[in-house]
């Protein structure tokens, strides 16, 4: 797994072994970064779900002007602060081992891109969707990772579904804020 492009190019990123960890593949992150390629310079991105912190770093490399990690487990805080160190972006990034509901239900900042990605099948990716729009610039997105047969609903508070694409069982869905949809 390697950063994408921007100042942290080619880099290579750590990332956890076993069962328990699902990174964002390849294709599906470089689709990601095409679907918001115009609007991540000098925006606030949230890698909710962390894990390797891939999306975050890649976000930063490409001129984010902050991004806040965010992930429950202890391994997987250190990973990600183990790859800020390796592409020496940490001096923009806050890293916080903590689960997302304590984050999102603490956090005052507001954000202009979210990513989720979290544990398929759980209920997370929804209470995560509900709870997030307040957290999020009108002019922001959300982002979701799932898996096809993972359900989301069409509205959020003031987001709504914008786009869904699909790249075999994962789903990417695009949420807009209802006053801002292209």
């Amino acid at each position: 797994m390697r950063v994408i492009t921007g100042t942290a190019r080619g880099r290579r990123l750590e990332t956890l072994q076993g069962e328990d960890v699902r990174p964002t593949a390849d294709r599906i992150k470089e689709a990601v970064f095409s679907i918001i390629q115009f609007q991540i310079e000098g925006r606030v991105f949230l890698d909710l779900f962390a894990g390797s912190g891939q999306m975050g770093i890649e976000a930063l490399s490409r001129g984010a002007k902050e991004a806040y990690f965010v992930d429950s487990a202890k391994k997987s805080v250190e990973i990600v602060k183990r790859n800020l160190s390796t592409t020496k972006l940490e001096q923009n990034a806050k890293v916080l081992q903590t689960d997302f509901r304590s984050f999102l239900s603490m956090s005052s900042a507001a954000f202009d891109i979210a990513f989720l990605d979290p544990p398929y099948g759980m209920g997370a990716l929804q209470e995560a969707l509900a709870a997030l729009p307040q957290h999020m610039k009108d002019t922001g997105v959300i982002i979701a990772e799932n898996p096809v047969n993972e359900e989301v609903l069409p509205q959020y508070g003031d987001f709504v579904l914008d786009r869904q694409y699909r790249y075999g069982k994962i789903k990417i869905t695009t949420f807009r804020h209802k006053d801002f949809l292209t």
